[in-house]
């Protein structure tokens, strides 16, 4: 599964396969009235209990594949056995307290990626960022500002979600499609296909992987993925309904 896909016709097919993802991710889009904005979302909202999401980002368009945004981020959320952790909990964590302006980037890797390049770009002083599962208050309330910031960025970008509302384990079809397609759209190993704006802030993180894949995702980047999960998504696709 970590094999590079460096030959011309693998090159070719992943371009179709990218082209024909997209056009599930418009059909998505006219399906479930998407795309959201986090800032704008609530849990008084109607959501899935589970599902996985594709978030865009302004500035950052296809450009082999064809015209619109390109997905930047791919997740899901309950893929351990036992797990009652919903779709609307986890992207809440991302979003951040709608009060406060703040957040727990230690609660999403996210917002620990999203803040990691802004203290880059704008050469800001958090040596605490990323420390730790956990920190003591005076710690977090040191933090505040950049997790204002991070809420800010990451709720202006937009997302479409999925119902997949299978059980929780390492078998389920949220974590099939979650790989697969950061997998395909992952430029890491790979011939880049819908690169990144000179501008786009993932090239700013520490996180070589982000750099390396153009997507504001770590894991699965470096592995190659399976056409046949195109299938599953548009079946789950034609299935979804408005919400």
């Amino acid at each position: 599964m970590t094999r590079p896909l460096t030959d011309p016709a693998e090159g070719a097919r992943r371009l179709s396969d990218l082209r024909r993802f997209y056009t599930l991710m418009d059909d998505l889009a006219r399906r479930t009235n998407g795309p959201r904005r986090l800032a704008e979302c609530s849990g008084r909202m109607a959501w899935p209990m589970r599902g996985v999401y594709f978030f865009m980002e302004s500035g950052e368009f296809r450009s082999a594949s064809g015209d619109g945004p390109r997905i930047v981020r791919v997740g899901t959320h309950a893929l351990k056995e036992g797990s009652q952790t919903t779709l609307w909990k986890r992207l809440s964590q991302h979003k951040g307290r709608q009060r406060s302006g703040g957040g727990n980037h230690r609660g999403s890797i996210f917002r620990l990626l999203v803040g990691a390049a802004l203290i880059d770009r704008e050469g800001l002083a958090f040596p605490s960022w990323g420390q730790g599962n956990t920190a003591p208050r005076e710690i977090r309330q040191g933090e505040h500002a950049l997790e204002c910031r991070v809420s800010d960025v990451m709720g202006r970008m937009p997302f479409l979600f999925l119902s997949v509302d299978d059980d929780p384990g390492p078998q389920s079809l949220r974590g099939v499609i979650e790989r697969n397609a950061i997998a395909l759209l992952s430029h890491s190993g790979k011939a880049p296909i819908d690169s990144p704006s000179p501008e786009w802030l993932g090239y700013r993180c520490s996180r070589e992987r982000v750099r390396a894949s153009g997507l504001w995702n770590q894991n699965h980047v470096d592995e190659a993925y399976d056409p046949a999960f195109l299938d599953t998504l548009e079946t789950l696709i034609v299935a979804a309904r408005r919400a």
